[in-house]
């Protein structure tokens, strides 16, 4: 654009416009101004012009913290500099380029009420960091396809779904590198156009069934698995006894736990099917909670946690059952074993196992499990299953009343 047809056609755009549009590209309000909307949906606003046949772009800020008004406003600024021969981009440096390192701290800072729980944050920190070692030290402006593809290469195949989610991860960082002016051009972590040309085909994830060991070896594990002194082991421990996703149970805190009711309450927030859910707790799964909750420090939020303030990797019990040579199997697969034993070797009807899996079930009936009517029968449920995983001879199967 030249700078002579700027102040043409200016304020194309309405902010009920800006609201609804979602097209991804650029939508011009004229004068330069541009809304930018990226593929995954966040908007924010441009300013481009040309300078001796070569067109400049500089990030005004995402919206809506930067309104209609104020981007055009700062476009204003930016025009008039553009009219007398200064660059706005060299003008704007009232921060220091970052590295990408630094870019990636400052956009985790920016966007941390979006999360719903602070196992969120610990993710996105520990896969920015770990994994972009080789790029943290190098000036976001300077991040090319070829450093992406550096640290994605390695764990594509291997970790296939922590490489798409770190790549998403690269990428949003990027953007808001763009959008602070640190950065311009096309976006070297973007997928479509760009690395799903660059990267190899692979397998879908797999989802549904998980590995899972047979019911009937689960008590001789549990017995080792007491024996471990690991925080990890007590989460492992909890989760087959709670036989909760392994995400609950890293994400639980004290506030959910009703010791008097004996009862863990975990928030719509959390759950996969988003509706609250309410497990009754056995003597053991009590004796666990209470013995941590002797050892926790003042302030502590998390009930399995490595330091105090962070909860444990959502690798941390999957590395467990590697060092117990369970090589097999996956901690989700003890919810499978369990969903076995109920059938096999009890009489608990079918709805009371499934509300105990939280499970989203269908008609009123079952439905009805989910209420506080019914969870004396979980409770029973959940204390028979404790009592079977003591049970020195577990594999003789012997019918259990509901």
């Amino acid at each position: 654009m030249k700078v002579g047809t700027m102040a043409r056609a200016l304020h194309k755009l309405s902010d009920v416009a800006v609201k609804a549009v979602k097209a991804s590209g650029r939508h011009s309000d004229g004068g330069g101004l541009y809304l930018w909307i990226s593929p995954s949906g966040s908007k924010s606003w441009l300013f481009m012009w040309a300078r001796d046949g070569k067109r400049r772009e500089m990030g005004l800020g995402a919206y809506p913290t930067v309104s209609l008004a104020k981007a055009r406003a700062r476009a204003a600024d930016c025009r008039s500099a553009v009219e007398e021969g200064r660059d706005p981009i060299a003008e704007k440096a009232k921060e220091a380029e970052p590295t990408f390192g630094e870019c990636a701290d400052k956009y985790i800072a920016t966007i941390k009420s979006e999360w719903r729980n602070a196992k969120h944050g610990y993710q996105w920190n520990q896969t920015l960091t770990s994994f972009c070692e080789s790029i943290r030290p190098k000036r976001v402006s300077t991040i090319t396809t070829e450093d992406v593809l550096e640290v994605l290469a390695p764990i594509w195949q291997a970790k296939a779904e922590t490489a798409s989610r770190l790549r998403g991860r690269i990428e949003r960082v990027l953007e808001f590198a763009k959008v602070k002016g640190w950065r311009s051009g096309e976006n070297p972590a973007a997928w479509r156009g760009n690395l799903r040309n660059l990267l190899p085909k692979r397998q879908r994830l797999q989802r549904g069934h998980q590995p899972a060991m047979p019911y009937a070896e689960i008590p001789a594990f549990t017995a080792r698995l007491r024996k471990a002194e690991a925080m990890a082991a007590r989460a492992l421990e909890f989760t087959i006894l709670t036989v909760a996703r392994s995400g609950e149970t890293l994400g639980a805190t004290w506030p959910e736990i009703d010791f008097k009711g004996k009862l863990w309450n975990v928030p719509k927030e959390r759950m996969k099917a988003g509706a609250p859910h309410t497990v009754p707790l056995s003597v053991e799964a009590l004796a666990i909670l209470k013995a941590l909750h002797e050892q926790r420090q003042e302030g502590q939020q998390f009930i399995f946690t490595r330091d105090s303030e962070n909860p444990l990797s959502n690798m941390a019990m999957m590395m467990l059952l590697r060092r117990m040579k369970q090589t097999e199997i996956t901690v989700h697969g003890f919810r499978s074993g369990f969903r076995d034993w109920c059938g096999d070797a009890t009489s608990f009807p079918r709805e009371v196992a499934e509300a105990a899996l939280a499970h989203k079930v269908g008609d009123e009936t079952e439905r009805a499990y989910r209420r506080s009517d019914a969870l004396e029968k979980r409770r029973k449920l959940m204390q028979a299953w404790a009592d079977y995983l003591k049970a020195s001879k577990a594999s003789n199967v012997v019918k259990l009343r509901g």
